[in-house]
């Protein structure tokens, strides 16, 4: 065993290291872009004197909340390219994740879309106030506004969000009876049978990226849902098969075409109907679904 002394700027941030990625990925929704993310923190956080930080923590989530607001505004103009429909880089989260009902709800795909509707500012500020709960002061220095500017920010943020924030959710429970009963309708391919577990006004948003088939508008109608899927799996004349999973803290399904990963189909469940699909078929966002990521607001 080593008597080597730890370093203290490593350890301090490997101790705050899922705090600091919760925080890029609820703001940038690319687990990819929130790696660059700390790496740059990180990169910056080792240059600090340690000496003259009064709290590591909030400094920590100071730089990464930076690092994720430069990124977010080159992102946006690189989402402005993106082919079809753009969705959250699906993870493949702990248990803790889904038992924590503000935490999942937080990261679930239906909530990384509607704050994709804010400015990077106001998103930031929104992430940090409602999710981490986070000081007026202390998210000033990290945006680099005024404490009274923060607070306005933060009221135009939350009465966006509450414009575009869907119904809540039914219990993790009935979500997963919901998800079983259509993990089976998908398998048999059972067109009544898919009927009955979709709501009838469903929606269906699809993410190919340009390298996958997917539909470049969402698709709205249990009826249109149905032809949509059911057309797709006759051109791939491949098995189908689903396995249930928790993705972004909410029940989900692995799709697998002949055996190989076609893609992670999310659902949003109120009252014991499907009312929203998240289908991400995008390789390139599919990295992160064989292991499980750990989040924390703390």
């Amino acid at each position: 065993m080593s008597n080597r002394p730890t370093d203290p700027a490593t350890e301090a941030f490997v101790a705050h290291r899922n705090l600091l990625f919760t925080v890029a990925y609820e703001m940038l929704g690319s687990a990819a872009d929130a790696e660059d993310v700390l790496q740059e923190s990180w990169l910056r956080w080792v240059g600090v004197d340690l000496e003259q930080v009064r709290d590591q923590r909030a400094y920590l989530v100071r730089i990464t909340t930076r690092q994720s607001l430069n990124r977010l505004r080159t992102m946006r103009r690189r989402r402005e390219a993106y082919v079809g429909q753009w969705l959250p880089e699906p993870m493949l989260t702990t248990p803790d994740v889904a038992d924590d009902v503000e935490l999942a709800e937080s990261v679930s795909m239906a909530m990384m879309l509607v704050l994709e509707r804010l400015s990077p500012t106001e998103r930031a500020v929104f992430v940090l106030r409602e999710v981490f709960e986070v000081g007026y002061d202390e998210i000033a220095e990290a945006v680099g506004k005024t404490p009274a500017a923060v607070r306005q920010i933060a009221h135009r943020a939350r009465r966006h969000v509450d414009e575009g924030r869907p119904p809540k959710m039914t219990s993790q429970r009935q979500a997963r009876a919901v998800l079983e009963s259509f993990q089976r309708a998908l398998e048999t391919g059972n067109p009544q049978d898919l009927l009955d577990v979709l709501a009838p006004e469903v929606v269906l948003v699809s993410d190919g990226g340009g390298i996958k088939r997917a539909a470049l508008r969402p698709v709205v109608g249990a009826e249109k849902v149905v032809r949509f899927y059911l057309g797709g799996v006759s051109r791939t004349k491949g098995t189908i098969t689903c396995d249930p999973t928790v993705v972004n803290g909410n029940p989900a399904l692995v799709v697998r075409l002949d055996g190989e990963l076609d893609g992670i189909m999310g659902i949003r469940v109120e009252d014991e109907r499907i009312t929203s699909l998240y289908y991400v078929r995008n390789p390139e966002k599919l990295t992160r679904v064989e292991s499980e990521t750990r989040l924390t607001l703390r």
